[in-house]
């Protein structure tokens, strides 16, 4: 793992593999405070928080008690008193980087304007700025999440943007599972520029720049006419290819909402 976007990778871990009954006491609150021992000198939102600033930082795989209590200033065994480990902590920093609003700000300031459309437009561009905030979000297998109230208060809120398309519920649904799997496959190959980037030392222009010639020679030798027959802009980095996709699949799920609307 290198050190500073915290490059994805296939999955390192998994969400929901530690004590689901803790976790969720955890995440809602519910869980006894600690009653031994000296009065507490963290809280576990500021472990959460430290946590998820070194996996932005250097990867998931950074993230460790051991780690968290040198940052921290403590030992390691103090943080057990505040959560059971890291199958537990890693829940929790998922819960919290998907919550869609600030502490103490209304929910319903944050319900959008306009049509569906737009609703899913801003969406997805949401979910990709979140990738790229959080890149190892795409280290984590999330199968199987567990609920807390950041992910209740995300869902809550795209839901709500979206139940104007007239679709049955699990239809709904559906739409959030498309538009996170095309959002998140396009931070992948994103985030996976930038660590090549790094690993290499390589700009984009660079590397191919390096492969113009075996190119340029395979063009000219008739055995690929189509792609010799491309325009000069085809490749052209100024192109939007996740906006034309987004397009489309809006494009795609207008004509299920107008033909369901004229059932």
């Amino acid at each position: 793992m290198s050190s500073g976007t915290g490059g994805a990778k296939s999955s390192t871990e998994t969400s929901g593999s530690g004590d689901i009954q803790r976790t969720m006491e955890l995440l809602w609150g519910t869980a006894a405070r600690p009653s031994r021992g000296p009065r507490p000198a963290l809280t576990l939102d500021r472990i959460v928080t430290a946590a998820i600033e070194v996996a932005d930082a250097e990867g998931i795989a950074a993230v460790s008690m051991r780690r968290l209590a040198q940052d921290l200033g403590t030992g390691t065994m103090s943080l057990y008193r505040y959560v059971p480990g890291k199958a537990e902590l890693l829940d929790l920093m998922l819960d919290k980087v998907q919550m869609p609003y600030e502490p103490g700000e209304h929910p319903d300031a944050l319900d959008a304007d306009g049509d569906w459309r737009d609703a899913v437009a801003t969406m997805a561009r949401e979910t990709l700025a979140l990738y790229q905030r959080h890149p190892w979000l795409l280290q984590v297998n999330q199968a199987r999440p567990v609920l807390g109230p950041g992910a209740l208060a995300g869902m809550e809120k795209m839901m709500a943007r979206i139940r104007p398309m007239g679709l049955t519920d699990p239809e709904l649904l559906s739409v959030l599972v498309m538009i996170d799997g095309y959002v998140s496959g396009v931070a992948r190959t994103r985030i996976f520029e930038q660590e090549a980037e790094k690993t290499t030392g390589l700009t984009d222009a660079a590397f191919w720049a390096a492969q113009a010639p075996g190119l340029e020679a395979a063009m000219a030798s008739g055995v690929y006419p189509v792609m010799a027959s491309l325009s000069e802009d085809t490749f052209a980095a100024g192109f939007d290819h996740f906006e034309f996709g987004l397009q489309r699949i809006l494009d795609g799920l207008d004509v299920l909402v107008t033909a369901r609307g004229k059932e």
